[in-house]
């Protein structure tokens, strides 16, 4: 069990069904880090791809054309991941829901607790 997850049971109000203020700021500086990860990822992105441009162009023959296809495979499926990146980052609520994650750790809260009486 992650530190994280301690935290969310040790700062978890059971009678009102709440998390504390320091979760919160727990979740608010995960969502940071998951922004900073994407920016990091996108930044990577275009400089690899800037060099893979540099290097086609320079490796072409006298009069041979840079559109073709093999030239633009990594950018394209690289940019998938991007795209699927920035969903998961920006659009979290589109795939599971609003407070999927909050509902889910609820759960097996309860879960862990009916399997601790028993």
């Amino acid at each position: 069990m992650s530190v994280n997850n301690i935290e969310m049971k040790r700062n978890f109000n059971s009678e009102f069904g709440e998390f504390q203020p320091e979760d919160k700021y727990a979740a608010a500086q995960r969502e940071v880090k998951r922004l900073k990860g994407f920016y990091t990822h996108l930044v990577v992105y275009i400089a690899v791809n800037i060099m893979i441009v540099f290097i086609n162009i320079r490796d072409l023959d006298p009069g041979e054309s840079y559109f073709k296809l093999e030239n633009f495979f990594t950018a394209f499926f690289w940019g998938i991941g991007i795209v699927a990146h920035g969903f998961s980052v920006f659009l979290p609520n589109w795939i599971f829901g609003r407070n999927w994650e909050e509902k889910k750790i609820k759960e097996l809260m309860e879960k862990e607790k009916s399997e601790k009486w028993e």
